[in-house]
């Protein structure tokens, strides 16, 4: 799985700020005992078994506080993991190998529980003509990290922000007063290469969202029958997305339906950390 270098411009302002969190004026600590241009080395470790992710952003912290980081590692994003794995070995200033570990571990820690717990999921639907969808359910500033690393697990991105892709929900009907009328407005006011979602939680909802010619229809918190029925009635007219309550004991039957995509807040918001060490810490 490659990030890009757009990605990685993107991410730079990110990795700062989590760093000028944690190092708002020196880590007292550390520049206490070591001198500075102390060559060291130290090991990274899988405390556990999953997927791999966001190994790039862990070499990233440290390569903005020394510019002699390096890494050797054999494994890459998306590979599988397992406990006791040595994962890398990084070489670099003691001060920089110090005052980094933690952020650098923070962000490898969420991306691979992300990208483990997308990827239990993924097999779980066990359905290659389904996408597992994230949303923007994400950790504030980690939009970026949180999403790369659903796809690393294998699933799908929703719509990365407000501003690339059009769903009218809920409160957007009830404020326009029809979900026909916020679809004309929508029609009116935004460039026609655009497709609009529309959510629904009714058969009513559903009809009309039909009938206002929306291009994906999002089933929200309905139950198994009501679905069924709501498929029928699209009959392949538009996408169909299940959304809401969305479990992985759910994805087997949610399979069988015929919708096009499910999605969950659960892969960003609900996935544990993954559990890795920086250990073995020294001199060279």
């Amino acid at each position: 799985m490659t990030h890009g270098s757009g990605m990685k411009i993107n991410a730079d302002k990110f990795i700062l700020s989590a760093l000028q969190e944690d190092i708002y004026t020196e880590d007292i600590t550390t520049n206490s005992i070591f001198e500075e241009n102390t060559p060291a080395s130290a090991e990274l470790i899988s405390k556990g078994n999953g997927i791999l992710a966001g190994l790039w952003v862990f070499e990233r912290v440290f390569e903005l506080l020394d510019d002699t980081f390096r890494i050797e590692t054999k494994f890459k994003d998306g590979d599988i993991i397992k406990k006791n794995d040595l994962i890398a070995v990084i070489y670099g200033d003691m001060r920089a190998l110090l005052s980094g570990e933690r952020t650098a571990l923070n962000y490898l820690q969420r991306m691979s529980g992300i990208a483990t717990l997308t990827n239990s999921m993924v097999k779980e639907l066990n359905n290659p003509k389904i996408k597992l969808l994230d949303t923007r359910k994400t950790t504030p500033n980690m939009r970026l990290f949180e999403k790369y690393a659903v796809k690393v697990g294998g699933g799908h991105n929703h719509r990365y922000g407000l501003s690339d892709g059009i769903l009218i929900k809920d409160n957007h009907i009830s404020g326009a007063g029809s979900i026909k009328k916020a679809v004309e407005k929508v029609r009116e006011n935004t460039s026609f290469v655009r497709k609009i979602e529309v959510e629904t939680e009714n058969l009513e909802m559903v009809k009309e969202a039909l009938s206002a010619g929306a291009d994906i229809i999002m089933l929200d918190n309905m139950d198994l029958e009501t679905m069924k029925k709501a498929v029928q009635i699209i009959d392949k007219k538009a996408l169909i997305e299940c959304s809401g309550n969305v479990t992985k004991e759910r994805l087997k039957e949610l399979s069988d339906i015929g919708v096009d995509l499910i999605s969950t807040g659960a892969i960003t918001h609900s996935a544990p950390s993954f559990d890795f060490s920086l250990k073995n810490l020294k001199s060279i």
